[in-house]
C-alpha cells in the first residue's frame, strides 16, 4: 500500500497528486466520488457512466409513476424547506 498526502486549502480544495489521477485515469473536468464505508474509511473513485441508459435506477424507483408538474412541485418544496432551514 501507498500513502500520498496532499494539503487541503482555506477554501477546502485538495490537489489530486499526478499519480493519483494517472492511477484512477481522471482527466480535466471530470468527477470523483468519496465513498465513505460503515468503518469509516474514505475511497476515492471515478464514476463511470458510458452512456446515459447506465444511469437508468441509479437514484432507485418510484411506487408509482410522477407527473412532470408532481416533479416540479416536488423540488420547488425541497428548495423551499432547504432554504428556509438554511436560514434558522
Amino acid at each position: 500500500m501507498k500513502e500520498i498526502v496532499s494539503t487541503v486549502t482555506s477554501k477546502g480544495q485538495v490537489t489530486i497528486p499526478a499519480e493519483v489521477r494517472e492511477y484512477l485515469g481522471i482527466k480535466t473536468n471530470d468527477k470523483i466520488a468519496f465513498v465513505i464505508d460503515q468503518e469509516g474509511i474514505v475511497r476515492i473513485k471515478v464514476p463511470r457512466y458510458p452512456n446515459i441508459a447506465s444511469l437508468r435506477g441509479a437514484a432507485g424507483h418510484l411506487q408509482k409513476p410522477v407527473s412532470w408538474q408532481q416533479m416540479q412541485r416536488i423540488a420547488y418544496e425541497d428548495r423551499f424547506v432547504t432554504k428556509n432551514e438554511s436560514n434558522s
